[in-house]
């Protein structure tokens, strides 16, 4: 019994000085090729709630329970899981740079507190996205004989969820929104003076579709006493067949009771009053197809809804301003978020 006995506790001994020789850091890294564009992909790894589109462990636990808080996205962004495949646990935001990294601490504070980070490096038109996971299981000797073993497992689930964000991200509209100011604002309603124009969507014509509907307007601004109160709008409606049809208008001031709310085609109304986002652009108004088309892209990656018909301001005066120069600004209604 005793032979036994030294045999079991020289086993012990044994297990402990391989558990300590073992490696107490484990690391793994893997990686994907994604046909879009940086902005896109970082959209769906900087926000946790993009995450139920593509990680790999969204479907394992359906009955799991997700809480988010903190920031939206980005640093801060916090997102904690409790289910029964799954289990608990909380994973943090703690670095977000647009379009590069983003880095995340998993179980914050906790004796299995761990790292997770994406790295994204720009391919020839496509996206290279590194995803790595990183535990120091430090004085847990059973935590080092089996980081190899989960190590391979986590590293599964990991190419498993890029390939999952790669059928994401190529879905998605294909424009690089990278490069435009996005705004998130509330507006006011206003009130303006609209008629109702269709054109071809072809940049000279809805020019001249525009300038007819600009005349008119005028016209029913001058012939009630109104005053013009801002810059000329733009709404966009919907296209009917080949035709785009949208609503011109002009803010202004100084509707009384007696103000005639539809003459010759001219109405009174008011804008879009609540969340929106705008975006600045400079140049020349043919290129606004471009910006209408990165925007959509920026909504689409960051799972954000509209909630209404686009509009555009022309703040600069085309007779006295270059056509580089000119100053659109360009917003959309958004469903609070």
């Amino acid at each position: 019994m005793q032979k036994v006995l030294y045999g079991v506790l020289g086993s012990l001994i044994l297990l402990v000085l391989i558990g300590f020789a073992l490696p107490r850091e484990h690391r793994i890294e893997v990686r994907q090729e994604i046909d879009a564009h940086p902005a896109t992909v970082f959209a769906l790894v900087n926000d946790f709630r993009r995450y139920t589109l593509w990680a790999p462990w969204a479907d394992a636990d359906p009955n799991a329970r997700f809480i988010y808080s903190g920031n939206p996205r980005g640093a801060g962004a916090t997102v904690t899981w409790d289910g029964t495949i799954l289990g608990s646990g909380t994973q943090t935001i703690v670095e977000s740079r647009p379009s590069e990294y983003v880095g995340i601490v998993i179980s914050p504070g906790e004796p299995g507190e761990a790292k997770s980070w994406f790295r994204l490096e720009p391919g020839v038109g496509t996206t290279i996205v590194h995803w790595g996971f990183e535990a120091d299981y430090g004085m847990n000797i059973v935590g080092r004989y089996f980081a190899s073993m989960l190590g391979s497992v986590v590293a599964r689930d990991y190419e498993a969820g890029l390939a999952n964000l790669k059928e994401v991200a190529e879905s998605l509209p294909s424009a690089d929104f990278s490069d435009i100011e996005i705004e998130h604002l509330v507006v006011e309603p206003v009130e303006i003076a609209y008629l109702a124009a269709t054109s071809r969507p072809e940049p000279a014509a809805i020019s001249e579709a525009m300038g007819e509907a600009y005349f008119r307007i005028l016209g029913f601004i001058d012939n009630n006493g109104l005053q013009d109160a801002g810059a000329p709008l733009s709404i966009s409606r919907t296209f009917s067949g080949s035709a785009l049809m949208f609503d011109a208008a002009i803010p202004v001031r100084g509707v009384s009771e007696d103000t005639p709310r539809n003459d010759t085609g001219v109405r009174l109304g008011t804008t879009y009053g609540g969340v929106v986002i705008r975006v600045r652009h400079v140049g020349s108004y043919k290129n606004l197809g471009a910006t209408h088309r990165k925007i959509a892209a920026y909504l689409a990656a960051l799972g954000i809804e509209r909630n209404g018909d686009p509009w555009e301001s022309y703040v600069s005066d085309p007779g006295n301003v270059p056509e580089k120069d000119l100053v659109t600004y360009v917003y959309y209604p958004i469903k609070q978020t």
